[in-house]
């Protein structure tokens, strides 16, 4: 372990260890129609969502999908061309009102943190605080600051901080005010993969102590899976499919939806007498209609065996991924090779192979003909 990963593991359990937060009087927000356009060009297409109080949801999708635009409607920061947001049963934005973001009593999260350079951290905490006087101000953003273990630092600038220690205090200072509802814009995407996990472990900690409802939104479908409580997976403005996590996974709406949440082998399918027939075998189809079908599998339900065994292939790639190896087969009547990962296997490039496929790992669907 590097003295880096050391250090990073050491001011996480020092973080762990500080006070809890105050908990917040969380709110259920309801997203009923909303419609939202740019310049005439839809952006939100009829979005029906509820979350209730406490509860975390993440909005999930591609870049240009709408799910910041949603997050800024739910905020006040945009108004909704068409449906309504509520807040506990109050209508804040539709027809017949629009509060501004400071009369909501949501805190707000943003990608690049938004800190005030020219002031202290300390100073960045009590931005919130303003209807509290001085003193009382002080207090309870040292007690915040000291949960999530940058008390320290208080009279610091935001430029001598790292950048998980700056997005710490970024949420300090969204929950100071004890927000009835959060929203978060990317608050982890700035920051490199092994201080992204612990700074979001943390994070994640906090927010369940405070039981703010959250919405939370990333393009990351990893993270959304380890934070969630439930998932709203967008598309072209629309949510296609709400849910939990395993629900997404295992069960994804469409084709689209199963190629988001993992790497998947797509093979040309036919449905008949209740069984998809591939190339690599034949899996029960369920409900499928008879006809086409895609078989989407995913690379580790894909397991190699002696020639002669399962379906003849051919090892056209080996690759190493350190925990795993990334091996590429060629199956006859398949036009690219399928991928497998495969733990301990040590196969070469050309060998001839049997290949298994475990139904447990196949998503069927009916193919859709353009």
């Amino acid at each position: 372990m590097s003295n880096a990963e050391a250090g990073g593991q050491a001011e996480g359990r020092r973080w762990l260890r500080r006070g809890k937060a105050g908990a917040a009087i969380a709110a259920r927000v309801v997203l009923e129609g909303i419609e939202h356009a740019y310049d005439g060009v839809p952006s939100i297409r009829g979005v029906d969502l509820v979350i209730e109080p406490g509860e975390i949801v993440c909005l999930l999708g591609q870049s240009g999908c709408g799910k910041t635009t949603l997050l800024r409607v739910t905020a006040g920061l945009e108004r909704p061309t068409a449906g309504r947001v509520l807040l506990n049963d109050r209508e804040v934005s539709g027809p017949s009102a629009f509060w501004p973001p400071e009369k909501r009593g949501v805190g707000l999260m943003f990608q690049d943190y938004a800190l005030f350079p020219q002031m202290t951290i300390l100073a960045n905490v009590m931005f919130g605080l303003r209807a509290l006087t001085r003193a009382e101000g002080e207090r309870e953003a040292r007690r915040v600051l000291e949960r999530v273990g940058l008390e320290r630092y208080a009279l610091e600038y935001p430029h001598a901080l790292s950048g998980g220690e700056q997005q710490r205090v970024a949420l300090a200072r969204a929950i100071a005010p004890r927000p009835s509802v959060l929203l978060m814009d990317e608050p982890f995407s700035g920051l490199d993969k092994r201080l992204r996990e612990s700074v979001r472990d943390e994070t994640l900690a906090v927010l369940r102590e405070t039981r703010v409802t959250t919405i939370l939104v990333t393009h990351d479908p990893e993270e959304a899976m380890q934070v969630a409580d439930r998932i709203a997976l967008m598309r072209a403005g629309r949510v296609v499919q709400a849910g939990p996590a395993e629900d997404l996974y295992n069960r994804p709406a469409d084709l689209a939806a199963a190629r988001f949440f993992s790497n998947i082998n797509e093979v040309e399918a036919v449905v008949e007498q209740g069984e998809a027939v591939t190339a690599v075998g034949r899996f029960p189809a369920g409900d499928l209609a008879p006809g086409a079908a895609v078989a989407a599998i995913r690379p580790q339900g894909v397991s190699v065996v002696p020639a002669g065994e399962g379906v003849p292939g051919l090892v056209t790639a080996r690759h190493f991924l350190g925990e795993v190896d990334l091996v590429q087969i060629a199956v006859a009547g398949l036009d690219a090779p399928i991928s497998a990962r495969l733990r301990g296997c040590r196969v070469r490039a050309g060998e001839e192979v049997g290949v298994r496929v475990d139904p447990a790992d196949v998503l069927l669907f009916a193919k859709i003909v353009d």
